[in-house]
């Protein structure tokens, strides 16, 4: 049946699988003040400001994704808060919370500039966040970050705690770097009232040597060392990301897994990601990619990109390819993990 301009317009995202895809994640730059290990180079070479779209153009691109009935938006980087008036795009999209098209807009940071910016972001519907800490360790925390400051994220997790959001922390499972500190980040957690996720590294981007299989630490390991000294409960919490969660019946805390690697989490994905230069990965693990620039700076009618968004969706493939081992030694996907916002 061919659909009708109104169709296109806001029929609901539907992908070749029947999966209905109801959240974007928009990395707002590809920017940041760190410099993770497992993320970027340390010589990163950042785009020209020319090929990065403006705050409205964001704004216009997410509120298309809306009006297809994409519910939950996700704004990432790089780091998105480094981006100059952020807020603004933040200020703007908050628009669809009040008119209820969205129920959630979150954010993922690094948590380097949350003092500055959380009171904000609560005051415009923001209601909970991701904060990037994968060790409590300061030495342990500026080797893995390279430029980074404990201290000063978490005087950022403070005031966002204060600010009342809720605090989900991100940590990358790193072998032989913080693999003993799991107890303990489980632990400050419990204490502070935060939800843990652990995160196996993605082959994404070229980092040299072995690096990335030296980094490794498959999940499953962790998970079964952590059932030694905390008891998990099984939990249906779903929050529309790729965690599969448990409670800690000790502190009552969430403790998330992502394992793209030991256990693929793609049969139930509703995801979608777009660059801040208009590029719509429709898989993290897979190169094919849709320009929507293009559409969205021919004209300010909304049509040419309704029908480019629903184009790029078609082609959303079941699932990755993520691959760890010596014998394929390059990334499996060539950008940085920076440019998608993971």
């Amino acid at each position: 049946m061919t659909m009708t301009p109104a169709d296109i317009a806001t029929a609901p995202l539907i992908d070749p699988f029947a999966r209905r895809i109801s959240y974007l994640r928009v990395s707002v730059t590809d920017r940041c003040d760190f410099r993770c290990l497992y993320c970027m180079a340390e010589d990163m070479t950042f785009l020209p400001k020319a090929e990065i779209l403006s705050l409205e153009e964001l704004d216009r691109l997410c509120s298309a994704f809306v009006r297809m009935g994409v519910r939950k938006l996700r704004l990432t980087g790089g780091e998105p808060l480094v981006r100059r008036n952020v807020m603004s795009l933040v200020r703007n999209l908050s628009r669809h919370l009040g008119s209820g098209a969205l129920d959630e807009l979150t954010v993922t940071t690094n948590g380097s500039q949350l003092a500055k910016h959380a009171a904000e972001l609560a005051a415009c519907g923001v209601k909970r966040i991701n904060v990037s800490i994968d060790t409590l360790d300061r030495a342990k925390f500026a080797a893995i970050t390279r430029w980074g400051r404990l201290e000063q994220v978490l005087e950022g997790v403070a005031a966002a705690k204060a600010a009342g959001l809720a605090i989900k922390i991100n940590a990358v499972a790193l072998k032989g770097v913080n693999d003993d500190e799991i107890d303990r980040m489980i632990a400050w957690c419990g204490d502070e009232g935060f939800d843990l996720v652990l995160i196996e590294v993605m082959p994404l981007g070229e980092l040299g040597g072995d690096a990335r299989l030296d980094q490794y630490l498959p999940l499953s390991m962790v998970r079964a060392k952590i059932q030694q000294s905390w008891t998990l409960d099984e939990s249906d919490h779903k929050t529309g990301g790729p965690a599969r969660y448990y409670t800690v019946r000790e502190t009552g805390q969430r403790l998330g897994f992502i394992t793209p690697l030991t256990h693929n989490f793609c049969e139930s994905c509703n995801r979608v990601r777009l660059t801040c230069t208009g590029t719509l990965y429709m898989c993290l693990g897979q190169e094919d990619a849709a320009d929507l620039r293009q559409p969205l700076r021919a004209t300010d009618d909304d049509g040419q990109l309704d029908t480019a968004i629903r184009a790029a969706i078609a082609r959303k493939p079941k699932g990755h390819d993520f691959i760890i081992d010596r014998r394929r030694r390059t990334a499996a996907v060539s950008r940085h993990m920076s440019v998608t916002g993971g």
